[in-house]
């Protein structure tokens, strides 16, 4: 495997297009005509040149790329480059409906991407919005990105998914599981690996001395055992064994009240204990900012936390601004991990 960029170089960033039916193909060309896309970063998209000039003209920008036809070709040029997987015809397109096309076309990008990374030819991936959908139609199980990522890559450390903002991020203890099953995924040992992890991720993204809080699970933070016993039996536990360990972290706080506390007082992450529990307050603050990173894997991998938008597809009216942060977070993880790898030598 290679070694990743170092600071004072362009990390390479491989761009998977995302569902061609929705605001994929347009974000993908206002992605590419970013200042941060042009000057911080060398790019390589992984799509089909008919559907990016598509979006380009959705978006109203002309784009300057070269095209090739396989990773190696990409790698030999100075600029921003297209892979053309020659993979979906326009004619093929319904737009705002999930297709077993546009499940082919967002898969076999997002697989060729996923792969450039693993042999160490990127930095870190991105994509745009995908429809989990249309993925199902065309990769049979597909759960979420971490599943998918795994059976590509062979991968099979903790991948834990981060909501984050510039202000703010949220890391969770449960994800993907019904709610009345919450509490039977909570332990000790569970709370301290996403705090450990989140801490590092914090760190890979260029923060330093980073600080988590910790919301509750009941009402309240349980009110002292009225409304639950998690805070007491697990979640205080967790923390006192955290800040033994010399992690910077304090809670449980209730949740209706963790966020304000983090803001105004200038944590860096929010550790919630279930997915809704941390996603709707940030959603709320930073709907158009938001990016969605999976930590834990031997790359950044980011993301727009918003979906694939099919009511306004090809319209030309998509905010780039979740795209570009997602770009400039990748950006900045692919760089602090070449420092660190630099360091190791």
């Amino acid at each position: 495997m290679t070694i990743p960029s170092t600071a004072s170089a362009k990390p390479v960033i491989a761009l998977a297009m995302g569902d061609p039916a929705g605001v994929s193909p347009e974000l993908t060309a206002k992605f590419l005509d970013l200042p941060e896309a042009r000057d911080d970063a060398r790019i390589v998209v992984f799509g089909d040149r008919r559907i990016l000039d598509g979006g380009a003209r959705d978006a109203g920008v002309t784009l300057d790329i070269d095209t090739v036809k396989t990773p190696a070709e990409a790698l030999s040029r100075p600029g921003n480059v297209l892979v053309d997987l020659g993979n979906l015809a326009p004619e093929e397109v319904d737009r705002g409906e999930a297709t077993p096309a546009g499940g082919r076309f967002a898969t076999h990008n997002f697989r060729e991407a996923l792969l450039m990374a693993h042999r160490g030819e990127a930095d870190a991936v991105t994509f745009t919005p995908f429809n989990k959908k249309a993925m199902r139609y065309a990769y049979e199980g597909y759960d979420d990105e971490i599943r998918f990522v795994a059976d590509v890559t062979g991968f099979r450390g903790k991948v834990r998914e981060f909501n984050v903002l510039p202000q703010i991020w949220n890391a969770r203890v449960t994800s993907h599981v019904p709610l009345k099953e919450v509490s039977q995924h909570l332990s000790v040992d569970a709370i301290l690996a996403e705090m450990d992890l989140t801490l590092r991720c914090l760190a890979e993204s260029g923060i330093e001395n980073p600080r988590i809080l910790v919301a509750g699970l009941n009402p309240h933070a349980g009110d002292g055992g009225s409304f639950g016993m998690e805070e007491i039996e697990i979640i205080e536990p967790a923390v006192a064994e955290a800040k033994r360990r010399g992690l910077n972290v304090e809670g449980p706080f209730p949740s209706d009240t963790v966020f304000l506390r983090a803001l105004k007082e200038g944590w860096h992450a929010v550790l919630t204990m279930y997915h809704d529990q941390g996603q709707i307050a940030m959603k709320m603050m930073g709907f158009d900012k938001g990016v969605t990173m999976m930590g834990g894997l031997p790359f950044p991998l980011c993301t727009p936390a918003h979906g694939t938008a099919y009511d306004i597809a090809g319209r030309g009216i998509a905010d780039v601004g979740a795209t570009r942060e997602a770009l400039r977070l990748a950006i900045r993880m692919a760089r602090q991990r070449g420092r660190f790898a630099q360091a190791a030598e």
